[in-house]
């Protein structure tokens, strides 16, 4: 049980030391859009950091404000759909990071807000390791009491 312990807070500060230092780091966005099953934008999106320099069309650049988007205009046919990941220039007034239908240039959109390192991706690791992580800690305390 001892041990345990010690491995839960090990983890913990090594989480939290990794969060410090990409918190000064500039945040980057997935910049690129494509129509239809042409272009490599749509979902899934398959590509990370590192492969991204060798996509064209899609890239990964600094976003001052930290905060990115994905933007699905379109009919849900994969001829019609447009996806597009951009770096909006101001965050959401309130800060939250959402999904919903909106309207831009008087057409009918779908459009994602996140905040983080990349975040416009088709789906979010960093969300998925804390989740996986807090699973794994609620089981290992239930086996010890």
């Amino acid at each position: 049980m001892r041990n345990m312990m010690k491995a839960v807070v090990a983890l913990i500060c090594v989480l939290v030391c990794v969060d410090i230092a990409q918190g000064g780091r500039i945040k980057r966005c997935y910049i690129c859009r494509s129509r239809g099953e042409l272009g490599d934008c749509k979902d899934p999106f398959h590509y990370n950091a590192t492969v991204v320099e060798d996509v064209k069309g899609v890239e990964a650049q600094p976003c001052a404000s930290g905060w990115c988007a994905k933007i699905i205009e379109g009919e849900n046919d994969d001829f019609d759909t447009a996806t597009e990941r951009i770096c909006v220039q101001r965050p959401p007034t309130d800060g939250e990071e959402r999904c919903s239908d909106t309207i831009i240039d008087r057409k009918p959109v779908y459009m994602c807000f996140c905040q983080g390192d990349l975040c416009n991706s088709a789906t979010s690791t960093a969300s998925q390791l804390g989740l996986v992580l807090l699973a794994w800690l609620v089981v290992s305390f239930r086996r010890n009491l």
